[in-house]
């Protein structure tokens, strides 16, 4: 089998527009298809044990439906990934106001944010390597954000079943900045995600008050519903008697990554389906990954001809923290002309 990237018809935005979903094939077999709507990932079919393909990607089938309540199913997130308090800012002694899209405060870059923009799309085939570059122009004023912000993202589809990401941004006036990808995740490829088991590589997390905006401590994991340094089975403790637990319907919560080098390309988080033997690690140069267990999903997200229910999913995305903005102990996430904003996140999966 050879490395390929071909591209089909996905539908058109409302004004007409082309969506296109690029398919993109490793020389193993793997599968991994995305639009330039979003930069959303559509489907990830990877072999388990057995060597069976599956697609253990979530998504839907219609462009209506990312335009919709799409739950962020796949997409390139930003300006900003996560929660901004109160949906805004002070930044150089001024006040930015956002989209507030989350109650009173700001989510994932708004309500037309990254996830909902049409991005330019250009394909690469390499001996061991198929990729997509998506490239966007954020206005100034989008979603409330300051400054003209140049972003490309470079999906990269290896030869060793790991999809990278790469993210690149320049700006002309001082704004945050905080991009991540949105895959939801079930390895098994149907039913609900409580018996795959989770290790986080975090000592510490950030949380959060009954909006989930951080406290602004970062308590150890030691002793919490929220201590995965070793495998733990995500839904041993997701209902435990535990006010962070409820404050997040179950997690969907930062935790503070136990960095060997700070900006480093580490192993973040792993998990492990046994049924099928299915294997996903999540790496990162972040300080941070919030994991969310699919608490909002429902009986009424539907796609890909199935019901996408209660907990049938998770995500790990990589980040800076939730309300960095606002949160001056946090790191920062202001990028300012003249700077470079780099980040580079994977998805590698394997069987045992």
């Amino acid at each position: 089998m050879q490395t390929s990237i071909t591209e089909s018809s996905f539908g058109h935005m409302p004004d007409g527009r082309a969506v296109t979903e690029y398919t993109l094939t490793n020389a193993n077999g793997m599968i991994v298809k995305i639009l330039n709507l979003g930069g959303v990932i559509t489907e990830i079919h990877v072999p388990d044990r057995d060597g069976k393909l599956a697609d253990v990607n979530c998504s839907f089938d219609d462009v209506a439906s990312y335009l919709g309540d799409s739950q962020y199913f796949g997409a390139l997130i930003g300006r900003y990934g996560n929660r901004i308090a109160n949906a805004s800012f002070t930044l150089d002694g001024q006040q930015y106001q956002l989209d507030a899209n989350n109650g009173a405060n700001h989510l994932h870059g708004g309500l037309e944010g990254f996830h909902r923009r049409l991005w330019t799309a250009e394909t690469f085939v390499t001996p061991k390597s198929a990729g997509l570059i998506l490239s966007y122009l954020s206005a100034d004023g989008e979603q409330g954000y300051p400054g003209n912000l140049e972003t490309t993202v470079i999906y990269e589809l290896r030869a060793d079943h790991e999809l990278r990401i790469a993210f690149h941004a320049i700006t002309d006036q001082a704004t945050p900045v905080n991009l991540t990808n949105h895959a939801y995740f079930n390895l098994a490829a149907g039913g609900d995600i409580l018996g795959h088991e989770l290790t986080i590589h975090a000592d510490h997390y950030t949380p959060i008050d009954d909006v989930q905006i951080p406290l602004g401590d970062l308590p150890p994991v030691a002793g919490t519903p929220f201590d995965f340094r070793s495998a733990q089975a995500i839904g041993a403790r997701i209902d435990a008697d535990d006010e962070q637990i409820r404050n997040g319907f179950g997690y969907d919560h930062n935790f503070v990554l136990a960095k060997k080098a700070e900006g480093a390309l580490e192993l973040a988080a792993r998990v492990r389906e046994p049924v099928s033997g299915r294997v996903l690690e999540v790496w990162t140069q972040e300080p941070g990954i919030q994991f969310y267990s699919g608490n909002f999903l429902g009986d009424s997200v539907k796609g890909k001809g199935r019901i996408y229910g209660h907990r049938s999913a998770f995500c790990l995305e990589p980040q800076h923290f939730p309300d960095s903005p606002n949160q001056p102990a946090f790191p920062s996430t202001i990028l300012r002309p003249g700077e470079e904003y780099t980040t580079v996140m994977a998805y590698k999966f394997t069987t045992e």
